[in-house]
């Protein structure tokens, strides 16, 4: 049997995070930054300990009016000072509860940003190995982000979206673009299906290009987040893959 992780974006105060967590392997955490607080810190942990799910950080820009979703350009020891103070921040949490932290995943604009910048990907990526060398870096894959955290000797996981769609040069469309969330069930699980089983994906522009999935992004934030869990899911145990952390 092949395996596959299906990881969300939670404690953003979406409220629906008791309902998402049975259907994922892994959870990627707000430090407070671009979303949350200390509270829906600790209640998203106690969570994911519940349900078996493995521990992430979710560092964001320090922007909850735009949740963390436009572009913010920092100087190189704001970058790391920027990550490090929320890796921090939730590795002390979790060792509080006894839960082991075990990935990062850069959020929103800091993340599409170091996927396409070299320079950010190797800042964050040593700011990561400061902080605890065994954790994993979730990156876009195909990106600078996996590029330079392997360069770095972090472990990673190359993402793929169920939700988003991707243009030509693997990036995900930009979400002022029509078409960049996908909201139809059907079409879900046609490009997650493509995606693990053909390890590929048809672009808005409707070529395909080929993509390495270890690890799928269903965002927590979605109109449609629940329901597209529970089918995420089942559509993952159709295509024989049992669903685990990497």
């Amino acid at each position: 049997m092949a395996y596959i992780d299906l990881n969300c974006d939670l404690g953003e105060g979406i409220g629906n995070d008791s309902a998402i967590m049975p259907y994922i392997s892994s959870a990627n955490i707000a430090c407070g930054f671009h979303a949350g607080d200390e509270d829906s810190i600790r209640t998203a942990i106690d969570l994911a300990l519940q349900y078996d799910v493995a521990i992430g950080a979710h560092p964001g820009f320090s922007d909850k009016a735009n949740f963390g979703r436009t572009a913010v350009h920092l100087k190189g020891n704001e970058l790391y000072d920027l990550i490090t103070a929320q890796v921090y921040a939730m590795q002390h949490v979790c060792r509080e509860k006894g839960a082991a932290l075990q990935h990062v995943k850069p959020h929103g604009a800091l993340y599409n940003m170091a996927a396409a910048s070299p320079e950010m990907a190797v800042i964050i990526a040593g700011a990561i190995k400061d902080v605890d060398e065994s954790l994993c870096l979730y990156g876009l894959s195909g990106s600078h982000l996996i590029i330079e955290a392997q360069k770095a000797g972090l472990t990673t996981a190359s993402e793929v979206f169920a939700d988003r769609t991707y243009m030509d040069d693997g990036s995900l469309s930009p979400r002022g673009m029509p078409g960049a969330v996908i909201k139809n069930e059907a079409a879900v699980v046609a490009q997650v299906t493509q995606m693990v089983t053909e390890k590929s994906v048809t672009t808005i522009m409707g070529n395909v290009i080929p993509i390495v999935a270890e690890t799928i992004c269903l965002h927590g934030d979605g109109e449609h987040a629940v329901s597209f869990a529970k089918l995420i899911n089942q559509t993952l145990i159709n295509n024989r893959l049992i669903i685990r952390y990497p």
